[in-house]
């Protein structure tokens, strides 16, 4: 199969796969109570109850079935729900996401408010795993066994079983006005009036904000890279050809970095796409809600609770198609480093 009947016949795939979750999320959310419309009735309720003063009779008034169709129609539930779906659709296919209920923006310049935040964690994020935990999965594998090797693994299994969220608290309690010293801000990603200061004095005020959230969330990520860098490490080690190379009288230095490492590392340069692409769209809630960051995480999770269902359609369907993009992408980068993987094992 050449290159390209493959990427077509896995773009064609791409197209059932997308309906399904688009389909599935959306028959769920009609069974989810307390939608946009409810939500406008209570609003109504409430505002009718305030303005009654101390005549409760007048707060009990209900809706009048023309204010609840107009509610309706206002948010397109006076459609039938097949209808509403492929209305939906056809906006997704000229990749129009929509108008927020709640905010009442487009979802394509709510994503792009937010997507600032979520590009500046998952970067730190994916740079910081992968510049640390590589090298130290290669010490960790030529150092199998010694002390330097038990202790890094102590280290790291530590910090992957401390919760994010539990880090980042310690973080605030100790270095952000806490109890004890106030050297990082508590919230936000820059200060205010940021546009007026110099280059020298962004850059510095951005990486004073992002230090302790970029903390927070790294910790936990370097002991799956680290282990996997050493284990494949270890495995290329043991096989036929690296004893044929030392037999040759090749040197131990040449025999990791021109053989073993080579074959070793990829798969993790496969996973490159999918790593970066991800820790764009993976951002932690629970970083984001703790340090008031106004990411993709917190936007995708106040849409749910709100019931904005433009933006949790919107943002899903966004997110499913750059997933599976990546993985196109993922499958392709490991046929170019192993060309003995042909296109036929991957369909």
């Amino acid at each position: 199969m050449n290159l390209g009947l493959y990427v077509a016949k896995r773009l064609a795939l791409m197209i059932p796969t997308l309906f399904g979750v688009v389909l599935l999320t959306f028959v769920v959310i009609q069974f989810v109570p307390g939608g946009p419309v409810e939500q406008m009735v209570a609003q109504l309720r409430s505002h009718r109850a305030e303005a009654a003063g101390g005549l409760a009779y007048r707060g009990r008034q209900g809706i009048s079935p023309r204010q609840l169709a107009e509610i309706r129609k206002l948010y397109g539930f006076d459609k039938p729900p097949a209808q509403r779906f492929w209305l939906m659709l056809r906006r997704f296919a000229r990749f129009d996401l929509g108008q927020s209920y709640y905010y009442h923006e487009s979802v394509w310049r709510l994503i792009r408010e937010r997507m600032p935040v979520s590009i500046s964690l998952g970067l730190w994020n994916f740079l910081l795993t992968y510049l640390i935990s590589i090298p130290l999965g290669i010490a960790k594998a030529v150092r199998d066994g010694t002390r330097f090797d038990v202790a890094s693994s102590v280290a790291v299994l530590v910090g992957y079983a401390i919760p994010g969220f539990v880090l980042g608290v310690a973080l605030l309690v100790l270095f952000a006005g806490g109890s004890f010293w106030q050297w990082f801000p508590l919230r936000g990603l820059t200060s205010d009036g940021w546009s007026t200061f110099t280059t020298w004095h962004k850059l510095t005020d951005y990486l004073w904000h992002i230090t302790l959230p970029v903390l927070a969330m790294v910790a936990g990520s370097f002991a799956v890279i680290t282990m996997l860098t050493k284990n494949a490490l270890l495995e290329e080690m043991h096989k036929q050809y690296v004893l044929v190379a030392r037999a040759k009288g090749a040197g131990e230095h040449r025999v990791l970095w021109h053989h073993v490492l080579r074959n070793a590392l990829i798969p993790l340069v496969t996973g490159f796409p999918a790593a970066f692409i991800g820790a764009f769209f993976s951002g932690s809630l629970l970083i984001e809600t703790l340090f008031s960051l106004p990411g993709l995480g917190l936007l995708s999770y106040e849409s749910l609770v709100r019931r904005d269902y433009p933006v949790v359609m919107g943002t899903l369907y966004l997110f499913t198609l750059i997933g599976l993009l990546t993985k196109l992408v993922s499958d392709l980068c490991y046929v170019w480093v192993d060309p003995r993987v042909q296109f036929e094992s991957l369909s």
